[in-house]
């Protein structure tokens, strides 16, 4: 089953400050910040979020197809989409633009400091669903926000099933786009923070918003998920991780998860477990993209987490 992947193509290049912010930060003179970092130490990664959830789908054998603008400087990007063999025919590039990328620099604290520059994630928009043919199943995710509102409007009119995925963009909407996002949609997936942010913003609880989808999905970090369906919520556990290396990518990896049972038919109690393995296999590596199981490694370790056979 093809799977239209909406959202964002980024770069992140990340940088490690080895001292402490608040060395070098006076707090009485905030008025006239004006100060340098030495970073020896940094890398570049492939990010955005629908190129982490298409490379997660992907690994767990399904069928994503990238829809998303780019900008002139995505010809590393493309090459990397490409070998992976991922499906980049609706990823439009932007001329007079860059790919949106994040710069973040970390301190010996793990205290960040970032700069998103968005690029040409404002001309999400450009890019229509209807474009993309032999599409069963799609996921709006975080991207230009005239795009994510078109994109949920086109899925819906085509009576095709989404995911509705604000993450980090949840902020650009009001009360209205947000309700009408919960009207569209047949599944909303949102972590603990931005669940109390939805309920705020909309005035509804989240039994009341869960009522509007087939499914609401919220995920707790450490603590796993819990899935809102029915009537009823299902308690999803948390997959032990090898190690807790970076949580960048972590949530992708999960819709992922999220995307290939619901693909699949399943029950929501697996779908939500295999989410929670996939996020607990990304997050013992660096970048949203470097992690390499292969489908036997995950049955394997779905086994042993839960006890019960992919």
């Amino acid at each position: 089953m093809t799977t239209l992947i909406c959202g964002s193509l980024a770069y992140d290049t990340i940088m490690v400050f080895s001292d402490r912010f608040k060395n070098h930060i006076l707090p009485d003179q905030i008025h006239i910040l004006n100060v340098a970092f030495l970073v020896p130490d940094m890398r570049r990664e492939f990010g955005g979020c629908a190129g982490n959830i298409a490379y997660n789908l992907k690994l767990l054998g399904g069928d994503p197809l990238i829809m998303a603008t780019v900008g002139e400087d995505s010809a590393p990007y493309q090459h990397r989409l490409k070998q992976l063999d991922l499906n980049a025919r609706h990823v439009k590039e932007v001329t007079n633009s860059f790919t949106a990328q994040a710069f973040i620099t970390t301190d010996l604290d793990d205290n960040q400091i970032t700069a998103f520059h968005p690029g040409a994630m404002a001309y999400a928009h450009q890019n229509k669903v209807g474009d993309a043919t032999g599409v069963r199943l799609g996921i709006v995710a975080p991207d230009g926000r005239d795009g994510m509102l078109q994109h949920a409007r086109e899925f819906h009119a085509a009576k095709i099933p989404f995911i509705f995925d604000p993450g980090q963009g949840l902020p650009m909407f009001d009360k209205d786009d947000l309700l009408n996002f919960m009207q569209l949609a047949d599944y909303c997936t949102v972590n603990d923070y931005e669940a109390k942010l939805l309920t705020e913003r909309t005035g509804c609880t989240l039994a009341q918003l869960a009522s509007q989808v087939k499914a609401l999905i919220v995920t707790l970090g450490g603590d796993g998920s819990q899935i809102y369906t029915g009537g009823r919520c299902v308690d999803i556990p948390a997959a032990k991780p090898d190690a807790v290396v970076d949580p960048t990518g972590c949530g992708d990896a999960y819709r992922a998860g999220l995307l290939f049972g619901i693909a699949k038919g399943w029950p929501w109690e697996k779908t939500g477990r295999l989410a929670s393995l996939m996020g607990a296999i990304k997050i013992a590596h660096r970048g949203g993209q470097n992690h390499k199981p292969t489908w036997d490694n995950i049955a394997t370790r779905y086994q042993a987490a839960f006890a019960e056979s992919l």
